[in-house]
């Protein structure tokens, strides 16, 4: 009998190729020109650049904002993290707990205070903490608030967060990566100043990014050298990935949760698992659930051997299992050993998460019924003792 095949349900941490996107990389590649060339090829080439930079402003509603590409997510949230070290009118950096490494580790290397914003059991950033935080500061804060957090899949209020922040005189940026292709996003009404969105998320390849900034914000520049991106990211421009990130971009279409999804969330529930921040706002796609007794690392090995490819949180711990951060903020370090994240993207069926369930629920179950009988078999011999 054949081995079923893989199924991926990891896209959280990176959705695969579109096809879409594979075609736009293989013309632009045929291409084969430089975009700061002044011959014919290379206007073609500035003109793939400029086309990309209009279809990702307009994947996030950024039609008065302006947008320099980088090298994916990180870099875009390193170089909004690089306005607030260069500003000396920004005092203090406010980072919720609730952050991706990108920014909260990142954060450490800025050279000015650091206050940390607490998430509420919720998983939703405490507002009323962000108001104290600010009173605090003397100057201007840089403020961080991910739209969605990647491992759990919870909505950040990020238009109100914006709106407290404004009046503050500060800056608040807007890690979006996990939100593009997933709900939609209007960068002129959720009323940030900055935003990072990334191709790899959205069916696009690895590789490329984007910071969208507000038109009448100066930004400085991190990566000096040559004048692409109008002075703001010097090295040549990867010409076949920004065609595809465009390509990737118009083709995502917001989904909404299938019902498959909600289901399988209930069965799960009724075998004790919790699925972590049922009770707000959540993406559709991020199902983050979590038990007590059976570790991260037990899942995913029994899940891999199953052929289901998933994580157990952020992709970007360098492949390392290890307790949530993020589940560990909300007051649930008794789970956070435990957490298990199954995101599904543009490629998934809805029969993937009755697959899904299957195997983890009868892995589960097998893991609970040995416990069971250990526990049994140590207690027989402590009474013959």
């Amino acid at each position: 009998m054949s081995a079923s095949p893989v199924l991926y349900m990891d896209h959280a941490a990176t959705s695969p190729l579109r096809p879409q996107a594979r075609e736009a990389m293989l013309a632009a590649f045929e291409l084969g020109a430089n975009a700061s060339s002044v011959h014919s090829l290379g206007r073609k080439a500035k003109m793939i650049v400029e086309e990309a930079r209009t279809q990702i402003l307009d994947l996030v509603g950024g039609y008065g904002a302006k947008l320099v590409f980088t090298s994916g997510g990180t870099e875009a949230n390193n170089l909004a993290l690089h306005q607030a070290r260069v500003r000396e009118d920004i005092t203090h950096l406010i980072i919720s707990d609730g952050e991706h490494d990108s920014i909260y580790t990142a954060a450490n290397y800025g050279g000015k205070p650091i206050l940390k914003w607490p998430l509420l059991p919720s998983g939703l950033a405490d507002l009323e903490a962000l108001k104290a935080l600010l009173a605090q500061v003397e100057g201007k804060a840089f403020v961080a608030l991910m739209s969605v957090n990647n491992e759990t899949g919870i909505i950040q209020p990020v238009a109100e967060a914006a709106e407290i922040v404004r009046s503050a005189g500060g800056w608040l940026h807007v890690d979006a990566v996990q939100a593009a292709g997933k709900i939609n996003i209007d960068f002129d009404v959720l009323g940030a100043d900055s935003l990072t969105v990334t191709a790899h998320k959205i069916g696009g390849p690895v590789g490329v990014g984007a910071l969208v900034y507000k038109s009448d914000h100066a930004i400085m520049s991190m990566i000096t050298g040559g004048g692409q991106e109008q002075g703001l990211r010097a090295g040549t421009e990867n010409i076949a990935g920004l065609a595809a990130f465009g390509a990737a971009a118009l083709a995502v279409q917001s989904c909404e949760r299938l019902p498959q999804q909600i289901s399988i969330e209930a069965a799960l529930k009724a075998l004790g698992a919790r699925i972590i921040g049922e009770d707000v706002a959540r993406v559709p796609g991020i199902t983050c659930l979590a038990v007590q007794d059976w570790s991260s690392q037990l899942q995913l090995i029994h899940m891999d051997m199953a052929g289901i490819c998933i994580s157990s949180g952020s992709a970007c711990s360098s492949g390392k299992v290890k307790q949530s951060r993020v589940l560990n903020a909300m007051g649930l370090e008794n789970l956070s050993g435990g957490v298990l994240r199954i995101s599904t993207g543009w490629s998934s069926q809805p029969a993937d998460w009755a697959r899904f369930f299957e195997v983890w629920s009868g892995g589960y179950q097998t893991f609970r019924a040995r416990q069971k009988t250990n526990k049994s078999t140590k207690l027989n011999i402590k009474e013959q003792a």
